[in-house]
């Protein structure tokens, strides 16, 4: 794809920071936005209508919302609102202002509650959320769906599998579990406190999936959802191991009940064949690597935050 002009928003959150970098890479001009930077809110409709239309940008990338799955357990409004309304608003504002295409995110969690005859899974996988925010999700997928049915706009879903690197908030399981390590590095203790390691999930470095992103806005088809993954599943204990191996002492587990989720998917793995079909898209990186490049980060930024 030749360099364009890309707005993004979301674009100091975690997986927005290393796509605003992945596109100044490959040329494009890049117009980032996000509230904690004092741009506007997404449900300020009129607000950010006005910013699109002054950016007139040639392509969207659509990340910014509520990406903590534990916090819409206790915020289901809020959680619906940023991730529901949110994602109309930017379709909405796109739309106003003539932009050439959109990529909305939304997140594997929406396929929700799946046996394991059913991995792994399609695009064409039913969509059976079980927490708000994967409820949610589902819901911006369908508006993105209906705004390329309804009013004919160039839109492509993405739909992300668990994602991991360096600079990710301690929120999300394998970061987490980073962070726990790299602060008892620091401070000598053993103990890391874990909640249910049993899952197995599809983790695809963040770096690959923001490869991933502009490749579907380049050669996605219009309409189309496309599994961002990598085809195979890993348990959160295997993690857990492979950090302890990677540990600057020994440490053990300890269970802790405060870090289980009110319900939990035993297993999550996509097929990532449409993608590699379209867009010739696979991952660079294996997940050790990734592992090392996250611990690391998480020393680092715990030895200077000291």
């Amino acid at each position: 794809m030749p360099p364009v002009k890309a707005f993004v928003t979301g674009a100091s959150g975690f997986v927005g920071r290393h796509l605003v970098a992945h596109l100044r890479d490959c040329g494009d001009e890049v117009v980032p936005t996000d509230r904690s930077d004092g741009g506007p809110d997404l449900l300020d409709a009129d607000g950010f209508a006005t910013l699109v239309a002054e950016v007139r940008p040639d392509v969207v990338y659509h990340l910014a919302g509520q990406a903590d799955v534990g916090r819409s357990w206790t915020a289901p409004v809020e959680t619906l609102r940023a991730n529901v309304e949110g994602t109309y608003n930017v379709l909405e504002a796109a739309r106003s202002a003539e932009v050439g295409r959109v990529l909305t995110v939304t997140s594997a969690d929406i396929y929700g509650v799946v046996s394991t005859d059913e991995l792994p899974l399609t695009e064409s996988a039913p969509v059976r959320p079980v927490s708000p925010y994967a409820a949610s999700k589902a819901a911006a997928d369908l508006l993105a769906l209906q705004a390329h049915l309804g009013h004919g706009q160039d839109v492509v879903r993405a739909r992300s599998f668990n994602h991991l690197g360096p600079g990710q908030s301690d929120r999300f399981v394998c970061s987490a579990l980073a962070a726990r390590i790299a602060a008892n590095e620091l401070s000598g203790e053993t103990e890391v406190r874990v909640g249910n390691l049993s899952p197995r999930r599809d983790f695809t470095d963040v770096r690959d999936v923001v490869r991933a992103y502009r490749l579907l806005a380049e050669r996605g088809r219009s309409g189309e959802a496309y599994n961002v993954c990598t085809g195979t599943s890993t348990s959160v204990q295997d993690v857990m191991d492979r950090l302890l191996a990677m540990a600057g002492h020994e440490m053990h587990l300890s269970t802790d009940p405060e870090l289980f989720r009110p319900a939990d998917l035993v297993e999550l793995r996509g097929d990532p064949s449409r993608i590699a079909s379209d867009t010739g898209w696979a991952p660079n990186h294996v997940l050790d690597g990734t592992l090392v490049d996250l611990l690391e980060d998480w020393r680092k930024r715990l030895t200077t935050a000291d």
